[in-house]
């Protein structure tokens, strides 16, 4: 299950205060180095295949858990072929009419170091095993409920958004919800709920509606604050699709295409540096978790370890904050200055057992390279624009 936290969290004043005293403090020295930017692959369609409609038979697995052994924990570390790359880089798109179609892909043809992916560490540490038991801590609360429209309604909170399949996701363009593939596919089929799919995003009391369009005749909805906009296309990595538990969750990630733009701001992607690169070291993210309804809780940590594919940590979360954006603060050399960019998605838990020992996280999956080139095309339609983050 997910690793949980205390429910002793600070008021409402205590956080507005702390949350303040964080922002106002986030302000890191300049980068002591150059980051070396990321060679963005081209990644191109090359054919599309009909296949059945999905039998929509399963339910969403929430509280979303996997195991590595030793022998999955150095296999992360191997850069895999070519084939295997195009293989787990075809996806599936889910029409909401209930189409379904498989779309291959090529890679560019610039020798196995335009594809290859390093880790990003050299050497991974191997963290002090916790005890294994049934309700395991991180230590202190360390969740935020994000309360008030001058905070839910402002960036970068206002970039998560409910999926009506109980997880969240976060805005990463004008049409697009960047989440979890768990949240609409249990990996042989979709679940139930991805028939009608659609996404909450959070507006104003006022201004929220029972359609998923934008409609002055619609009648308001007081409470929630939730605007309900109809999923039209899900994509969905092959990765996922019928793989080893531990391959898939290195591609538990899926784009909707919403039927209607939003008019909310959204957050950028980027492909996931190492954590030397990110300011403080550390991630955040924001989700609605199954035991704070009706909140949107917000969290930070460091990152504990990576590897080519996942980013360990120990963030508090609950079911329902699968799918949530991990964002960094990224240096932006042009702008000179440090930007918040998505750069992996909560997945869940994992046990990992090292040499007789084991060790458990919170672990998002990591935008490389070739994950970013893929969802890029799925938000921009070309592999032309995609060549840098």
């Amino acid at each position: 299950m997910f690793r949980q936290a205390r429910a002793n969290f600070p008021s409402s004043s205590t956080f507005l205060l702390l949350l303040f005293l964080y922002l106002s403090l986030l302000g890191p020295s300049l980068p002591t180095g150059s980051p070396r930017h990321p060679h963005i692959p081209s990644l191109v369609p090359h054919a599309t295949l009909v296949l059945s409609s999905p039998r929509f038979s399963t339910q969403p697995q929430l509280d979303f858990t996997t195991y590595c052994n030793s022998s999955c924990y150095q296999q992360g570390e191997l850069p895999p072929s070519r084939e295997s790359l195009r293989e787990r880089l075809a996806y599936e798109t889910l029409y909401a009419d209930g189409r379904r179609t498989l779309t291959t892909v090529d890679l560019e043809e610039e020798g196995e170091g335009a594809v290859a992916q390093p880790p990003p560490t050299t050497g991974r540490p191997v963290p002090a095993p916790h005890r294994r038991c049934k309700r395991q801590i991180y230590g202190a609360d360390g969740r935020f409920n994000i309360r008030g429209n001058n905070f839910l309604l402002d960036y970068p909170f206002s970039t998560a958004v409910r999926i009506s399949t109980g997880c969240t996701g976060v805005l990463v363009s004008e049409s697009h919800v960047l989440t979890a593939a768990h949240c609409v596919h249990d990996g042989k089929d979709y679940v139930k709920g991805a028939r009608k799919l659609r996404v909450g995003i959070l507006v104003p009391p006022g201004n929220a509606t029972r359609t998923g369009r934008p409609s002055s005749s619609a009648r308001p909805v007081k409470t929630p604050a939730v605007r309900w906009v109809r999923v039209k296309r899900t994509r969905v990595p092959k990765g996922w699709i019928q793989g080893p538990q531990e391959i898939s969750m290195d591609f538990d990630y899926s784009l909707l295409e919403l039927r209607w733009p939003h008019k909310q701001p959204y957050m950028r992607l980027s492909v996931a540096p190492s954590s030397k690169d990110l300011a403080g070291k550390r991630i955040h993210f924001s989700g609605f978790d199954s035991d704070r309804p009706g909140e949107l809780v917000y969290r930070f940590c460091p990152v504990e370890d990576e590897s080519n594919d996942l980013i360990y940590q120990h963030c508090d979360a609950r079911p329902g904050a699968s799918g949530s954006g991990v964002y960094g603060r990224v240096w932006d050399p042009v702008a000179e200055r440090w930007e918040r960019k998505v750069i992996g998605v909560f997945s869940g838990h994992q046990w990992l057992e090292v040499n007789g020992e084991n060790h458990d996280f919170n672990v998002a999956v990591r935008l490389t390279p070739l994950k970013f080139a893929q969802i890029c095309y799925w938000v921009r339609g070309n592999h032309v624009d995609c060549q840098q983050d």
